[in-house]
């Protein structure tokens, strides 16, 4: 295959996996906000672990089909993952009550900027000019498009700080351990899955009734709320699926950065289901910045030292020096 089919062949799978991602993350978004404001099911956590078990069940069938080979996972890495993970999910949900919209749309956006602080700390990444303004210009677009009023307060501060942490840490992690024990997106979610849906179902009512005052076991179910749950579940393992894969195939920042296409995909359908209200010029000012900040950031980060891992500058001029002598002496 020559080098053109192969890139041709590269840039079709990772537009099938952003569409995938898309597509699964606005439809869970939908489903869950239908659940929750139609049918007042508010357990978010218990939800999360429901979604993990469903990805779980997923996993195994898989590997007894033989569609996932054998692999191997550090129990300290699987631990320090999972502690992650858990507590970006919690955070999340206890952020988005203790804080006002605004302030939970702003601790989100800081999320690309934590991501790529731990890129440069810890993976020796280092970005262009040109990537770091685009960057710039999709936050710039985005806050214009979901910030609006901005309160803040102690526990809440606490509660978003520990929120973008964790999930840009779990979000690092899902790269770095595929690159690292060489595990497909299948592998690591056989691997985390089961664990995250043990501790987040076994938690998860606890906490919910915390956030929420109502126990899960009191909730009453019907038949409509349980089909969307189901629907809930199903479509839980596209997107963790998706997310991994995103994410092993590029990485955290780049994930996070086009990501927020799906925000802009989401105040779309609010315009068509809300109508006007859902889309004010505000709004559509944000969303155009927020579009050429992401044209921008996949042309910048793809061009040569758009972004790239620092070289060890010293050993190489060591070489060089070493060479330039066997030369002399040789000559």
């Amino acid at each position: 295959m020559s080098p053109a089919s192969r890139a041709d062949k590269k840039a079709a799978a990772d537009a099938g996996a952003w569409m995938f991602n898309v597509v699964t993350s606005v439809g869970i978004i939908i489903i869950n906000k239908a659940l929750m404001a139609t049918y007042g099911f508010s357990f978010a956590t218990t939800l999360t672990g429901l979604h993990f078990a469903t990805t779980t069940l997923m996993t195994v069938v898989l590997k007894w089909l033989g569609y996932i080979q054998p692999s191997h996972l550090p129990f300290r890495e699987l631990l320090k993952f999972v502690l992650v993970a858990n507590f970006s999910i919690v955070g999340m949900n206890v952020s988005l009550m203790w804080n006002s919209v605004g302030f939970y749309q702003i601790a989100k956006l800081s999320m690309i900027p934590v991501s790529c602080l731990l890129e440069v700390v810890l993976d020796k990444i280092r970005y262009s000019r040109d990537t770091k303004l685009s960057i710039t210009v999709v936050l710039l677009g985005v806050g214009v498009c979901t910030v609006t009023d901005v309160s803040v307060n102690a526990r809440g501060f606490i509660a978003a700080f520990v929120a973008v942490w964790s999930t840009s840490m779990q979000q690092y992690y899902v790269h770095q351990l595929q690159r690292k024990y060489s595990l497909s997106s299948f592998n690591l979610l056989g691997h985390t899955a089961p664990a995250q849906a043990g501790t987040l179902l076994l938690l998860g009512p606890f906490l919910d009734y915390w956030l929420t005052n109502r126990r899960i076991d009191a909730y009453d179910y019907s038949i409509a709320s349980v089909i969307f749950i189901i629907l809930s579940c199903t479509i839980a393992v596209g997107t963790n699926l998706s997310q991994f894969i995103c994410i092993g195939r590029f990485t955290a920042v780049s994930f996070q950065v086009l990501g927020h296409m799906k925000t802009i995909l989401v105040l779309v359908l609010g315009f068509f289901f809300f109508g006007k209200e859902g889309l004010s010029m505000q709004v559509v000012i944000g969303m155009v910045i927020a579009v050429i900040g992401m044209i921008w950031y996949s042309n910048a980060s793809s061009k040569p030292g758009g972004k790239e891992r620092r070289s060890h500058s010293l050993p190489t001029n060591r070489i060089q020096k070493h060479g330039s002598l066997a030369e002399s002496s040789g000559t």
